[in-house]
């Protein structure tokens, strides 16, 4: 048993595990933050232009509700509102990997000495030409 919690604790210790944790709590955070924007910020005025619509409100009646029985929606602009929060997280994470990659400097390539055989080659070549 003792064996195990080591292990455990190693595994749990590790760079990657614990960057794995910060990232998962900073996108739930960031997520609300998106959710938030989108349902408080960006909809409403949308809603406004298109006639007073909440999205949130925006359904389309499947089944109506018989004997007692719940109707069924399809709940359209709670899928839009999901559509819309996921293109923005797509975008902000498309442009912070892009910074990422830009910060990253790379390394130039030292050029490659050409190979063995195309060496020899030319040298062939000149030795011909050396005796026209």
């Amino acid at each position: 048993m003792k064996n195990f919690l080591a292990e455990f604790k190693a595994f749990a210790m590790r760079g990657n595990v614990i960057d794995l944790a910060v990232g998962v709590i900073i996108g739930g955070a960031f997520g609300k933050i998106v959710s938030s924007v989108i349902n408080d910020v960006v909809m409403p005025p949308i809603g406004l232009v298109l006639g007073g619509v909440d999205f949130k409100d925006l359904k389309i009646l499947l089944k109506a509700g018989e004997g007692g029985a719940e109707p069924v929606f399809l709940s359209i602009g709670l899928f839009i509102n999901t559509v819309i929060e996921f293109l923005i997280i797509a975008f902000v994470i498309f442009l912070a990997i892009k910074g990422i990659n830009q910060l990253v400097k790379k390394e130039p390539e030292a050029p490659k000495a050409p190979a063995e055989d195309i060496v020899l080659l030319t040298e062939i070549r000149d030795l011909l030409k050396n005796k026209q």
